[in-house]
């Protein structure tokens, strides 16, 4: 069933196709090929992939991150999941909200202390706490700067809005 006639018949808005695993195919294929058999959820050893609507498997960042370990693919036995190190997981950043501490002027390096790839760097400023700043070149989308932020200001962005899966 195509993914349109699917959101029309469920009476809900469409919005953005949800995360799916990483290197997944795009969502209109994913739909497809996926046959919801949960063995990628089985597989994550972080527990960051979870059944989403529908019984399709979902990245969950909430408690989460993603080590890129590839044992997801591994499971996938449709094609839904493939595993190309040389293309990027997902294509979306991370942006951090107004709502961030440091914003407010608490100290707060929480995001940063997380980012093992060293994407999120802290600009001092004269009369106020440092305020985080993210290389978007630098992010590999793994999403280990978000459960931990106290305040929930850090949050996924599309790269390329226009892409169907982010």
């Amino acid at each position: 069933m195509d993914v349109s006639r699917r959101r029309f018949l469920s009476a809900r808005a469409p919005g953005p196709a949800p995360f799916r695993p990483p290197w997944s195919v795009s969502e209109s294929v994913f739909a497809d090929l996926c046959s919801r058999c949960d063995d990628c959820v089985k597989a994550c050893p972080t527990g960051l992939l979870r059944r989403g609507q529908g019984g399709y498997p979902e990245a969950d960042f909430s408690s989460a991150a993603c080590t890129f370990c590839g044992d997801c693919a591994r499971a996938c036995a449709t094609g839904a999941i493939g595993r190309d190190p040389a293309q990027a997981p997902w294509a979306f950043g991370v942006v951090i909200g107004e709502g961030c501490l440091a914003a407010r002027n608490v100290e707060c390096r929480v995001c940063g202390e997380a980012c093992d790839a060293g994407a999120i760097r802290f600009r001092p400023r004269i009369g106020g706490v440092a305020l985080p700043q993210v290389d978007d070149a630098a992010c590999t989308g793994c999403g280990a700067c978000i459960a931990p932020c106290p305040v929930a200001a850090v949050t996924r962005m599309a790269l390329n809005p226009a892409q169907e899966h982010p």
